[in-house]
């Protein structure tokens, strides 16, 4: 009947023909990818744990060599927003691709050789081709013709300088100078050594954007609005307007005063 020869002919194509091979089901199996990290755990004491850390560090490392970099605050030459024992992390990329340092930002930069040994932690007053002067009839600094107001940040009490000076910045560096005035060893400490105060910018190691410590004191570091209305260098305004004649970096000498010992720079310590 046709039921039955269906039947024999669902039997027949069930069988394997000749042709077909069984597999293997006792042959070794392929290795699994994780294998290789299995053995290296098995290898290293303390097993995953132990190479969760390793990479960590490695990402770690990375990230504060090229990234971001912690540094600690060791003296008090940038109070009052910075102060004595606080993390801040510097954009270490801030200035990396075309960008430079603008007036107003707080870099950290290698002071070896200009300022002392290890690294330093100003704010930035003049950049290449400034005329930067002190002091206006209302004793604020005076950056290419414009009086700027440095009040919402100079640490109370202190006048921008008691120091006069009169310098054009040189192209390729910067004049830089803390917001504690009278507690901070800076460019006008230096006009008259090697250098002439100026910080090269190939020795900027970064922009401070954050205080990450403590919590209670973490916060975002802005760019001051008070150099916002500055004329670029060479837009009319600047030596003229002084009514002296500047001087060229390096050839003044600043007054002497009171440093604070540099920060080590393998430590991450940023001197003020």
């Amino acid at each position: 009947m046709d039921t039955e020869a269906q039947h024999t002919e669902r039997d027949r194509s069930s069988r394997p023909s000749d042709s077909e091979q069984p597999s293997d089901s006792d042959g070794p199996e392929e290795r699994s990818r994780s294998a290789f990290t299995g053995r290296i755990t098995d290898w290293v004491p303390g097993g995953r744990i132990t190479v969760t850390l390793l990479v960590l560090l490695l990402f770690l490392l990375l990230l504060s060599t090229f990234v971001l970099q912690p540094f600690q605050i060791p003296s008090g030459s940038m109070e009052r927003g910075l102060r004595i024992g606080d993390r801040v992390l510097v954009n270490k990329l801030a200035y990396r691709f075309d960008g430079r340092p603008q007036r107003g930002d707080i870099v950290v930069f290698d002071g070896t050789g200009l300022f002392g040994d290890g690294d330093y932690i100003k704010r930035v007053v003049g950049v290449g081709g400034d005329h930067v002067v002190c002091c206006d009839e209302e004793g604020r600094v005076r950056v290419n013709g414009q009086s700027v107001d440095e009040s919402a940040f100079l640490y109370p009490g202190d006048r921008p300088s008691t120091v006069p000076f009169d310098v054009v910045v040189p192209d390729g560096t910067l004049f830089v100078l803390g917001d504690h005035r009278a507690d901070s060893s800076d460019s006008r400490d230096h006009l008259g050594s090697p250098g002439g105060g100026m910080v090269p910018l190939d020795e900027v190691i970064g922009r401070a954007d954050w205080i990450v410590w403590p919590f209670g004191h973490a916060t975002h570091l802005d760019r001051p609005d008070a150099y916002a209305r500055v004329p670029d260098a060479g837009s009319g305004a600047g030596a003229a307007e002084s009514g002296a004649e500047p001087t060229p970096a390096g050839a003044g000498a600043g007054a002497a005063r009171s440093g604070i010992g540099a920060g080590a720079a393998r430590t991450g310590d940023a001197d003020g």
